[in-house]
């Protein structure tokens, strides 16, 4: 009998938190007014470099992914001058609550609403409401050579980025930030999750292009640059990348 109602409070809990996200991003998308996008530094492996990196961040770090939408709204006719204008909150201490590693739906809900109450108690940011709140954890690229998955959150609008702390893969970073801010509005991925290769035609920055490959951009949500029938490269900054039509669909840039 408790177990019935413990379901019975998550389901209602759920539902409550589902029409709340639901109505936020109805608004969020619809594109009347800038989005706030606002960055959190973590320092994710403790180490003294990622600390100093942190440091030196600012807003001006973060200023391509700004100008990236920027430049693709006017590609698509926004009539919105500025999407998104980032800023940058000071550093957070505490690292986010851990990923489930299993599929247990109920696990994964739970996660869910762990890391949202985590970014509420923990959200250092002193200025106007966030319509997106990025969390990035920043690694000690002496330590870490790879990286798990980023994600973003189309509820309740928050990313969880995994970043080197490097000066020399800042635009790097830049790239994926940009991809999961775009999860929360909406958009979906399109590359194979298996190769990891883009995905013909959605996953192409110019599928129209003749001959087809190489690509000399990609597609934001396709993930990477489309080399040859089985490789592709990340690219080394926004300025390499382009929204494609599917993409600007889905988050209610065009019909």
């Amino acid at each position: 009998m408790f177990k019935k109602i413990r379901i019975v409070l998550l389901l209602f809990i759920l539902f409550l938190v589902g029409a709340s996200s639901y109505l936020t991003h109805k608004r969020t998308t619809d594109w009347d007014h800038t989005l706030s996008v606002v960055i959190y530094p973590i320092n994710a492996d403790g180490s003294p470099l990622t600390a100093d990196y942190i440091d030196r961040l600012t807003e001006d770090d973060f200023k391509h992914i700004s100008l990236f939408m920027q430049r693709e709204g006017l590609r698509y006719n926004l009539g919105l001058a500025d999407p998104v204008l980032i800023d940058m909150a000071p550093e957070i201490s505490t690292l986010p609550p851990s990923t489930p590693s299993g599929t247990n739906t109920f696990a994964i809900i739970w996660w869910s609403l762990q890391l949202r109450y985590w970014a509420w108690k923990h959200d250092t940011y002193q200025g106007p409401f966030a319509n997106i709140q990025v969390f990035v954890l920043y690694y000690d690229p002496n330590t870490y050579s790879q990286l798990d998955h980023s994600l973003g959150l189309k509820e309740g609008h928050i990313c969880m980025v995994k970043a080197f702390a490097s000066r020399h893969q800042a635009a790097g970073n830049n790239v994926v930030i940009a991809h999961e801010m775009l999860h929360t509005l909406g958009a979906t991925d399109k590359y194979n999750l298996q190769t990891l290769q883009p995905i013909y035609p959605e996953g192409y920055a110019h599928p129209e292009q003749k001959p087809i490959l190489p690509q000399q951009f990609a597609e934001i949500m396709g993930r990477a640059t489309p080399l040859s029938a089985s490789e592709s490269e990340m690219p080394d900054s926004l300025s390499y990348t382009v929204i494609g039509p599917q993409t600007a669909r889905e988050i209610n840039w065009t019909e």
